[in-house]
């Protein structure tokens, strides 16, 4: 049975896997699985907190994996399609790191197959695919954090429940970060293969072409991913939403800024608030954000803050908290904790699903606006564009053979 088939009548079929979660006790050590063992899940994989044992890896380029294992002396089971690896009964949950065009599915086979979920972001490719991942948590009674990790910094969460709960009084408007979308090309020449490499497995939902290792190395194509506006964007674009209060919804009006500087983009919400992301990234506001309101200003950065006037914020966390962070600024330990104690509690972690696909959402619909270069009206109740059918197309994906989207969660 080739793999496109084991998807389609195998383990993970349309039909629903109703699997228990294993009931923890109190020291037991949660078994864990990494999907796709690049630059960022190794990252990961050296930041997993006490009780936390990793126990097998799926890579589409097994080198890379074996690699990887080789790199720790560790024992891990080695498979190529992450199919295997959530065969496997000893695994709690999934750390998937893939790239963005590969990330839904694998999150979507560990729900089904009764596995919680560390996703990394930008976390879908675009929305509607994001919306069957909601879904398919909800529906498997899932735990899935998505890899914000600022939505743990004691700092941000200060800094967004202050300016969300009228500390600056009425809000003005927001600015951001003038993130660049995806490039352009489309001419990738082609290049010997790697041994051991799948080739299928890497492109996933996109159309079949010849290898390329430009391609494999930078896929800086609309096709394959949202350029910095998905990838940091999803960072400040969170903390956005999570400031304003909007979590769980968003804007309903985009448009391009004629007054702001290239690529620059605003967007409005339903209570009036206007965000512009006009700020050159050079400037350390990546991932975070400016709130202008009637009693002073906010600056939301990574695991920091500043107001004008100075003092705005009278209860600050204590010093250790913050230090714990500024120690390893790049690092996700404490998200990765915080994900490990609700798969315990089976509570919502602070970055659950339907938030990280929210934000993400935003940054997808700015993108969007940018290449059509004109006014996008977006219906967040129901997730869809108004009035274009253009640009609603454009926000579909076609979905290769073999790598759909699993019936009844769209």
């Amino acid at each position: 049975m080739n793999r496109r088939d084991f998807v389609r009548t195998g383990l993970f079929s349309s039909a629903p896997l109703f699997l228990p979660s294993r009931v923890f006790g109190a020291n037991d050590r949660i078994r864990l699985g990494v999907i796709g063992v690049g630059y960022r899940s190794n990252l990961l994989i050296d930041q997993l907190p006490p009780g936390a044992e990793l126990v097998a890896v799926a890579d589409c380029h097994l080198k890379r994996a074996e690699e990887s294992a080789a790199k720790r002396n560790a024992k891990w089971r080695i498979y190529q399609h992450h199919q295997r690896l959530l065969e496997q009964k000893d695994i709690d949950g999934v750390i998937v790191g893939t790239k963005e065009h590969q990330r839904v599915l694998p999150c979507i086979h560990a729900c089904q197959a009764g596995k919680d979920v560390y996703a990394e972001k930008p976390l879908t490719l675009y929305p509607a695919e994001g919306r069957a991942l909601v879904n398919a948590v909800r529906r498997y009674n899932r735990v899935l954090q998505v890899g914000s990790q600022q939505r743990s910094m004691a700092m941000n969460q200060v800094a967004c429940r202050f300016a969300r709960e009228g500390g600056l009084g009425r809000i003005l408007y927001v600015q951001g970060a003038n993130y660049p979308g995806p490039g352009n090309q489309t001419d990738w020449p082609a290049s010997p293969m790697p041994q051991g490499f799948d080739w299928d497995l890497w492109l996933n939902q996109c159309a079949m072409r010849p290898y390329s290792e430009k391609l494999h190395r930078s896929p800086n194509n609309p096709e394959f991913g949202g350029g910095e506006m998905t990838n940091w964007g999803a960072h400040g674009i969170d903390q956005i939403q999570s400031a304003l209060g909007m979590d769980l919804t968003g804007p309903t009006e985009f448009w391009p800024l004629t007054d702001g500087p290239p690529g620059g983009i605003a967007f409005r919400y339903a209570n009036g608030v206007v965000v512009r992301l006009e700020v050159p990234m050079v400037s350390g506001i990546e991932g975070g954000c400016i709130v202008v309101g009637e009693k002073g200003v906010l600056r939301i950065v990574r695991n920091g803050l500043r107001t004008d006037p100075a003092g705005l914020i009278k209860e600050l966390p204590p010093q250790e908290e913050v230090d714990k962070w500024q120690r390893a600024q790049w690092q996700a330990q404490y998200h990765i904790q915080e994900w490990m104690d609700c798969m315990r509690t089976r509570k919502q972690p602070s970055a659950d699903v339907e938030i990280g696909q929210r934000s993400n959402t935003v940054c997808q619909l700015a993108n969007l606006t940018r290449q059509l270069n004109r006014r996008l009206r977006w219906d967040p109740v129901r997730e869809a564009i108004l009035g274009d059918d253009e640009a609603a197309n454009l926000l579909l994906r076609t979905r290769r053979k073999g790598y759909e989207l699993p019936q009844g969660l769209t």
